[in-house]
């Protein structure tokens, strides 16, 4: 077993339970998991590897806990999209993470704008937002740092989903997106032994964190489901300027 501090055991078990609970009951908390991760890994490259390996074990509960709610033809709208962010992400790998980061999270802040700017019209006839900008988005921010849901996020409340539907189509779209980053990763050599048993021995806090999600999501009202994902995703996107 590597010899991990006392510290990092426990930052690594609270970002397990946050991916968890993101996976299957409140998403955008688990984007809190980056810079915390950060902190563990020690290099902020890294630290996407580090994060990844807990993220599948999450989408695969979720795809299994949520697998009849899944809104599927929203998937494959984004799927081309998403797959050109990946690669377009696998190749900005290259550049700093330090100019990428401020870069996403710009981007998203405009997604943020523009949603929030149609709730405020409160326009029920008001088309659906285009996948595209979307899609393209989420993958290149999930490849390049882990950072695609308050991207989905956005995306699927404009698409006015209810909570069951918005938390089980984020699952599966996940799910098939972190498994395309695998080989991305080591490609790149991100991965290492020291942090593949790192990860193995926080399953259980992940798998009790998307327990505790997955009971949320019963419990809280579609609208406080909405507005609490509006605010997860603000308060995220701004971590990525840190």
């Amino acid at each position: 077993m590597p010899d991990f501090a006392l510290w990092q055991w426990s930052f690594g078990a609270l970002c397990a339970f946050l991916v968890g609970v993101a996976k299957t009951g409140v998403p955008g908390v688990g984007i809190l998991a980056i810079p915390i991760m950060v902190l563990v890994a020690g290099k902020a490259r890294e630290s996407a590897a580090w994060l990844l390996p807990i993220l599948c074990v999450a989408d695969i509960y979720a795809v299994i806990a949520w697998r009849r709610h899944v809104a599927a033809a929203r998937l494959f709208q984004l799927a081309p999209w998403v797959a050109a962010g990946l690669a377009a992400g696998a190749a900005a790998l290259a550049f700093p993470e330090q100019v990428m980061r401020p870069f996403i999270g710009c981007i998203i802040l405009a997604m943020l704008a523009v949603n929030l700017f149609r709730r405020w019209r409160g326009d029920p006839n008001a088309p659906a937002a285009h996948p595209w900008p979307y899609g393209l988005a989420a993958g290149f921010s999930s490849t390049v740092a882990n950072a695609a849901g308050p991207v989905m996020n956005l995306y699927m409340i404009s698409m006015r989903l209810p909570k069951e539907e918005f938390v089980a189509t984020g699952a599966w779209l996940f799910f098939f997106v972190n498994l395309a980053k695998i080989p991305v990763y080591i490609w790149h050599r991100l991965f290492s032994r020291e942090s593949l048993i790192f990860d193995a021995a926080l399953i259980p806090i992940t798998l009790l964190g998307a327990y505790f999600g997955r009971w949320v999501v019963h419990v809280i009202p579609q609208r406080v489901f909405e507005l609490l994902v509006l605010a997860m995703t603000c308060i995220s996107t701004l971590l990525l300027f840190r």
